[in-house]
């Protein structure tokens, strides 16, 4: 399960509008290598959907999520910040062990 915060939701439905995807474009979250401490997340809408997907849906935002991405991100909550620490999108994720200062890159 992946979860979305109010401000994460907010976030979304505005990037929506500004980068003109349809609704039918839903949020995709990828982990590949890289980074600093070894993965990082990855973030975009997409249209397209595979048989090996999972699709979760809080707050009315669908998350897609491929299968080996899964294994990286369960439990994980999305939120985003927009205060003087910094602005963006925000992966609290309690499977990893290590992350890197920038909050985009993670190690288990």
């Amino acid at each position: 399960m992946i979860n979305v915060t109010d401000k994460a939701k907010e976030r979304i439905a505005e990037l929506r509008v500004e980068e003109g995807h349809s609704p039918k474009h839903n949020v995709r979250v990828a982990v590949k290598g890289g980074g600093c401490s070894g993965l990082m997340y990855d973030l975009l809408f997409d249209d397209q959907i595979s048989d090996s997907d999972q699709i979760f849906e809080d707050k009315g935002v669908k998350v897609i999520v491929d299968k080996k991405s899964m294994l990286y991100l369960v439990g994980t909550t999305l939120d985003f910040s927009d205060g003087l620490n910094g602005k963006g999108f925000q992966f609290i994720n309690p499977n990893a062990t290590r992350t890197c200062g920038c909050g985009e890159s993670f190690s288990i």
